[in-house]
């Protein structure tokens, strides 16, 4: 018999799991844009700027990130909080030119990284690890990253399934129909969060998560 069932034992806690916890922001099913109420989350980030596929700083930046997001992981296990799963990459993406996206002129590109973080994680805890990462990593980027809180509310999303050229008729059907159509206007960043790992996935299988903060027209 396992020990977990025997009377006076505790059932093991499962590790906190953002794509669990918190669905209808990591797992939606929606194909179509709909809009959701993003709360308040805290994130590890890093800023940049350039093509995804070929600037140099990306890859350190997405390394840096992941480097800190396990070593935070590993650090947790032994708080009373307990572990965690380590979330999604995500991004926060602008340009001068906001024809751009639609364009795929990537070298013109800026970007935010993220990797959300659950609640109990403290800003000492992330500088702590960055210093952790930075002795065994070597890679100068971790020594960018920044502890950022963001508060997006109300924001059309939607599930894309394929590749991430072909966002671009999504993005274009919400900057040109669904937002007007809906009385609402863009007011942050576009936001996009990676369920998928593009070393293993098939292009046309890919799932991202698209998300625009918007607000009523008339506020």
């Amino acid at each position: 018999m396992n020990d977990a069932h025997l009377p006076g034992s505790e059932t093991p806690v499962a590790p906190y799991d953002v794509k669990r916890e918190r669905k209808e922001f990591y797992a939606p099913k929606n194909t179509a844009w709909a809009v959701v109420d993003v709360p308040e989350q805290q994130f590890i980030a890093i800023d940049g700027t350039g093509n995804p596929n070929t600037a140099p700083a990306y890859v350190s930046a997405v390394e840096a990130l992941y480097a800190v997001a396990y070593t935070l992981k590993f650090a947790s296990k032994h708080t009373a909080d307990g572990d965690f799963v380590v979330a999604p990459l995500e991004g926060l993406w602008w340009a001068d030119q906001p024809e751009a996206f639609t364009t795929r002129a990537k070298d013109t590109w800026k970007w935010t990284m993220l990797i959300t973080m659950p609640s109990w994680i403290t800003e000492e805890m992330i500088e702590d690890a960055q210093q952790t990462a930075l002795a065994k990593k070597k890679n100068p980027a971790i020594s960018q990253l920044r502890h950022l809180t963001l508060h997006e509310g109300p924001s059309a999303q939607v599930l894309h399934i394929g590749s991430y050229d072909d966002e671009a008729p999504v993005l274009r059907e919400l900057h040109h129909t669904y937002l007007s159509a809906n009385g609402l206007r863009p007011t942050g960043l576009h936001h996009e969060i990676y369920l998928s790992d593009p070393r293993k996935t098939a292009p046309e299988k890919l799932k991202t998560i698209l998300r625009q903060p918007v607000e009523d027209l008339d506020r």
